[in-house]
């Protein structure tokens, strides 16, 4: 029997997990996933691997935790993806959520709950929308107090100590500046010593009643473990790694030791920290990619993570164990794994011989033709991560080119800073060096590369068009901002405080932001072109997209426009990523018989 060559529903209708957690008696896991093709909680009874619904709200969690007796949950959810989450309780057999924070307009964020489960704390916009506050919510009262007020630069709360005495929480000055400080006795101070030098801290704990622990690039390009002790007030640096970026921290308390991701370049990996001895070693993991880390009170541990060719799972493995337990089975339905494809891992010199690291994904049965694809973020990276667009566009034979052009994570904070206030030079070059790149050491011919990319990579496919439209054949813009001056007059408050310092001053910089809007160059935009918008888009408003088709309409160019009036900044419903993503394949079929 012959059957036919898989479509776009066939990559598509793999399963995605976002989210999970687990029982604390280790029982019950839930997950975030998209078994119906919406998004909703599922449990699993372990060790039995059939899952159940939990909810029927067809809305993306944004967060899961179980209070420690397991009498409930406490989920966040948002609306068609105008991200404003808002907290619900959740009984372990599912149900009907009962609204614990839910107002109109409004952002929460979930940070801890108590050890008795009565007392939930958690970051908010109520009634302080551009620096957010933290709050106590008391679960029996009803009793919201007040315990942090943002000012400067918006707050989240990412700790609160055992006795419910110490808060930690950082300071959002921009992407790369965001000190941490303690709240203590009614006492404010900070967690680093004094610095003039801009710095991140990623994640925070609590162990035991002194010390907190917690990763930094504190005056360093390169993110390590620190430690502070609440009653010396002393910091001091325990693990310091070269080329590695330490971020996620997780404690598993049973065994006195600590489990540190790196998210270096584009894989991931896993140390054990053993802190009596001090010593730590690499562990063995089954993804490229964490994207969440457990550590249950017995020491167990459970990995959501994908592969370049496998989609998110979740495993588990024993305290000191050496073999990973596979508790969920996500495949692409029909195609076996080794026909996906691997990348290759390429670095170039860009203009200023600074070494620019990307993947390129070579198709098995090529028709020639190579889809550029510069990262959203920009602060953001290409990792080794499975994703059924990039799958889906190699099999049918168009090759993938995703560089990592400055001002990408994973390659320390000098890095990182590179696009902070030049958002269309440095990035902009490097990409149009990565092309030239290609096209000399034979990956593709000059004439038969295309152009995608979403929210920043909307940004720079759009720049890239207006600037350099001599390099591609057509364009794919996924909610990007067009016009540099109207995006920081439209991004959400909480980001104002910090717009200045990623993107520019519209008066002070406006001769460069001018340069750096792709509406300004829209009569070199001259390639076909699609556009794509979400209708509830939060932080790319749908008047971005609507300003840049219109404009490009006055001027005669080839502009389709898709408007998607239930999502926000991405896809969170099946179908209407099926139908975007067949969209962008049919757009650019047309473009190989042109």
């Amino acid at each position: 029997m012959n059957f036919q060559k898989p479509d776009v529903e066939q990559f598509f209708q793999t399963l995605d997990i976002t989210d999970f957690v687990i029982s604390p008696d280790e029982k019950q896991l839930v997950i975030t996933t998209n078994i119906n093709g919406r998004f909703n909680l599922w449990g699993m009874d372990l060790p039995n691997m059939y899952p159940y619904p939990m909810t029927f709200r067809n809305q993306r969690s944004h967060f899961l935790h179980y209070d420690q007796k397991g009498e409930f949950l406490i989920v966040g959810f948002d609306r068609d993806g105008d991200e404003n989450i808002q907290l619900y309780a959740l009984q372990p057999r599912g149900g009907t959520l009962l609204p614990i924070c839910e107002e109109e307009g409004e952002k929460h964020y979930f940070s801890s709950l108590s050890e008795d489960g009565k007392r939930l704390y958690y970051t908010s916009s109520k009634g302080n929308p551009t620096y957010l506050n933290g709050y106590c919510y008391n679960l029996e009262t009803e009793e919201v107090t007040t315990l942090i007020e943002g000012s400067e630069g918006p707050i989240e709360m990412i700790a609160v100590s055992e006795d419910e005495e110490n808060f930690i929480y950082t300071k959002h000055y921009s992407n790369t500046h965001t000190p941490v400080f303690i709240r203590s006795n009614g006492e404010d101070f900070s967690l680093t010593p004094p610095s003039e030098k801009e710095f991140m801290v990623y994640e925070a704990i609590f162990l035991g009643d002194d010390n907190v622990y917690f990763t930094t690039n504190f005056e360093s390009n390169d993110s390590y473990l620190a430690k502070f002790n609440i009653h010396t007030k002393h910091f001091s640096k325990v693990l310091e790694l070269e080329k590695e970026n330490l971020t996620s921290l997780k404690a598993d308390k049973e065994n006195n030791r600590l489990y540190l991701v790196s998210t270096s370049g584009v894989e991931d990996r896993l140390f054990v920290y053993d802190l009596s001895r001090e010593e730590y070693n690499l562990k063995k993991i089954p993804v490229n990619l964490i994207d969440k880390l457990a550590i249950s009170e017995k020491g167990n541990l459970y990995v959501l993570g994908d592969r370049s060719t496998s989609p998110a799972n979740i495993y588990f493995q024993t305290q000191d164990g050496d073999e990973w337990e596979k508790l969920t089975n996500n495949v692409v339905p029909g195609i076996s794994e080794d026909r996906l494809v691997e990348p290759e891992v390429i670095r170039y010199p860009s203009y200023d011989g600074l070494e620019i690291e990307g993947l390129f994904y070579r198709a098995r049965e090529s028709n020639g033709h190579v889809i550029h694809w510069p990262h959203g973020g920009p602060q953001s990276a290409e990792r080794k991560m499975y994703w059924s667009l990039y799958q889906f566009l190699l099999h049918r034979g168009y090759s993938i080119f995703a560089p990592n052009f400055r001002g990408s994570t994973g390659y320390g904070l000098e890095f990182m800073k590179m696009v902070e206030q030049d958002w269309g030079f440095g990035p902009r070059l490097d990409n149009v060096k990565g092309i030239e790149w290609l096209v000399a050491n034979d990956y593709v011919d000059s004439d038969k590369v295309l152009l995608i990319g979403g929210s920043y990579g909307g940004y720079m496919a759009l720049l890239l068009h207006g600037r350099h439209s001599e390099l591609y054949k057509a364009v794919v813009d996924i909610f990007g901002p067009g016009n540099l001056f109207s995006f920081i007059d439209s991004v959400p408050d909480h980001w104002k405080p910090s717009v200045t310092k990623f993107v520019g001053d519209p008066v002070e910089h406006k001769d460069k932001l001018t340069e750096d809007s792709p509406i300004t160059y829209l009569k070199g935009m001259n390639k076909p072109m699609l556009v794509i918008q979400g209708a509830n888009d939060p932080r790319v408003v749908k008047a971005e997209s609507d300003q840049i088709v219109e404009a490009l309409k006055k001027e005669g160019a080839q502009v389709e426009y898709m408007v998607l009036e239930d999502e926000g900044h991405g896809f969170s419903k099946k179908e209407n990523e099926i139908n975007v993503y067949k969209k962008i394949l049919n757009f650019f079929d047309q473009q190989l018989i042109q």
